[in-house]
């Protein structure tokens, strides 16, 4: 995802935003949030419901291919027989789905954005509470969050930084970063990021002459 150059850009933007805020940036990446393998499963369990379903309502037809398939002109399909094929069918299509959904980008394309909003948010929260909330003595941590598989960002700010700026004045620090990233350059997205945040940072809580780094500067990949 990135090259020693961007993360020596990425720790250079931190150092330097810092330099006129008390806040302290926290950048992490991950290639994606979730495996959404209950997706996939949700998935598969619809379909076979859909071959239950297209049985049902014309089983005529179903059945009939049934019969071109293995010679059986004039077949007299029991109740135990018409079970039996309905079962095959909807055994046969979950797996075969299960199977296709085992691949991560078709599993990612028919994952529904809300879901995968959702995702990236709470693993967002679980970073920033392990990696920046509580963890400075003025609790100005902040997290900028980039999850490169669903394209999407966050930005989540400890207590002293949200309780002076709402999270909609992010707003521009998340578009310069995503229109960075659809470009394809990662680092110089989360550069463009740590920029505006800083700007943001440097006016509501600007630098005590005291001020000390209390948490990394390098960008961190899980």
């Amino acid at each position: 995802m990135l090259t020693d150059t961007d993360r020596q850009k990425i720790a250079d933007a931190v150092a330097a935003a810092e330099l006129a805020s008390a806040g302290e940036i926290v950048t992490i990446i991950t290639p994606q949030s979730d495996t959404y393998r209950d997706v996939g499963l949700a998935w598969s369990i619809t379909i076979a419901f859909l071959a239950l379903a297209a049985l049902e309502l014309a089983p005529n037809f179903y059945l009939g291919l049934v019969d071109r398939a293995f010679g059986l002109w004039g077949h007299i399909w029991k109740p135990q027989a018409v079970l039996g094929i309905a079962l095959s069918a909807a055994v046969i299509k979950f797996l075969a789905m299960l199977l296709l959904m085992e691949w991560r980008p078709l599993r990612l394309l028919l994952t529904p954005s809300p879901i995968k909003s959702a995702r990236v948010h709470a693993r967002a929260l679980t970073c920033f509470r392990v990696g920046a909330q509580g963890r400075t003595t003025g609790h100005t941590g902040i997290l900028i969050y980039l999850s490169m598989a669903e394209r999407r960002a966050e930005i989540i700010a400890d207590e002293a930084i949200a309780s002076k700026v709402t999270p909609e004045v992010w707003g521009d620090a998340m578009h310069a970063l995503l229109t960075e990233i659809r470009a394809g350059r990662v680092g110089d997205g989360m550069v463009a990021a740590i920029q505006k945040v800083g700007a943001v940072l440097a006016e509501h809580l600007p630098r005590a002459a005291d001020d000390q780094n209390e948490l990394p500067d390098r960008v961190i990949e899980v």
